[in-house]
């Protein structure tokens, strides 16, 4: 292809507001533009090997040159003059070097705006436990802590350290002390930069990935210790978030793991972006577990199936199923019904909530026009 610029792509994501961009072998150069992918323009020539990989080496300072040669994938994060700052993936597929660039948004809104409930907001306040932001890649799971942290940091005086691959949002410090460090450049790992933070004076810790069992077990500690951790997980439901980290251990410790969680958690908020009804654009939906008695029993004796019925009927300790979520998007026409059946628990249960509310309005409606 002719010889493109990284900036000049990067420049094109953020003109036509795309969220993402994808160097290919073999394709053009591809943008994610309201949850679609598509061509950078119907006559984009293919990238080669040799496209790709210049691309992205120039992009990137030596160390990380070496790291990607090294360890075959690299998180980045990368800040483009005026542009804005980038989140970029690079990894070998079949040989090739590819990659993915993420806009960072310049600055992250606040909870309500994002789309998120008063019972999110209201952890910010909180001096202790655990909270779990759950969901699959690409669905705002950064976003939603950047916001937590960035409420938490204007509204409180503490220490808060963060533990990030790699730094996407950079935070004032407002009235709190921000320490933000990045896996590769400045902690070895998540393990070791987690057991760090208990001695760097930290109240509120955030943990950009639950993945392993070393950094399970330490955010569970440093919970239990008098701080507020605050880690991510790619799980799509609570239940499966709970699962996962008691499975991350041992049988014969799982039930001193459940025990040490059932008391530590405060609760989980699931994420999902629908694309926007009628527009461009992502619309937030949520499942949101909250830590009360009942729920807490499920965890201890390893009843998790049991979570998403106490989920439902949780409405006056401010939880909702996703399904929930779902129809109230879907009654504000904020999203599309086949997207939102697509993002269901219970598809058949959405639907028919959603004709009864149709109704519901139609006859209010019919009931002021006879007047």
């Amino acid at each position: 292809m002719q010889k493109q610029d990284l900036v000049d792509l990067l420049a094109i994501v953020v003109e036509r507001g795309a969220s993402d961009l994808h160097l290919t072998v073999g394709s053009p150069p591809m943008l994610r533009t309201s949850g679609v992918i598509e061509p950078l323009s119907d006559d984009a020539p293919l990238l080669s090997a040799e496209d790709t990989r210049r691309l992205v080496i120039d992009a990137l300072k030596e160390g990380q040159r070496t790291r990607l040669e090294n360890e075959w994938q690299l998180d980045f994060a990368l800040q483009v003059g005026n542009l804005g700052r980038f989140r970029g993936n690079a990894c070998y597929v079949t040989g090739a070097i590819e990659a993915n660039f993420r806009l960072i948004p310049s600055d992250v809104g606040d909870l309500k705006s994002l789309g998120h409930s008063p019972v999110v907001d209201q952890w910010c306040d909180v001096e202790r436990g655990l909270i779990l932001v759950t969901g699959a890649s690409g669905e705002g799971k950064s976003t939603t802590l950047a916001s937590m942290a960035k409420t938490i940091a204007n509204r409180r005086s503490v220490n808060i350290v963060s533990i990030e691959d790699p730094i996407e949002f950079v935070h004032s410090q407002g009235r709190s002390i921000v320490n933000q460090r990045e896996i590769g450049s400045d902690a070895r790992d998540f393990g070791s930069a987690l057991k760090n933070a208990l001695r760097q004076d930290a109240d509120v810790i955030l943990v950009g990935e639950m993945r392993d069992t070393d950094t399970i077990q330490t955010a569970i500690t440093a919970a239990e210790t008098g701080h507020l951790v605050i880690g991510t997980m790619h799980t799509n439901d609570a239940p499966t978030a709970i699962g996962r980290i008691i499975d991350a251990f041992p049988k014969e410790g799982q039930q001193f793991v459940a025990a040490q969680l059932a008391w530590s958690l405060l609760g989980v908020v699931c994420q999902y972006l629908l694309p926007r009804s009628g527009q461009a654009g992502l619309v937030l939906a949520t499942e949101l577990m909250k830590v009360n008695s009942g729920i807490e029993a499920c965890i201890r004796d390893r009843r998790l199936s049991q979570i998403p019925g106490l989920i439902q009927i949780g409405h006056p300790d401010g939880m909702h199923t996703v399904d929930d979520s779902l129809i109230e998007l879907l009654i504000a026409d904020r999203i599309s019904l086949m997207d939102a059946m697509a993002h269901a628990r219970d598809p058949n249960f959405v639907k028919e909530e959603f004709q009864k509310a149709l109704k519901s309005q139609r006859k209010g409606w019919f009931g002021m026009f006879k007047k």
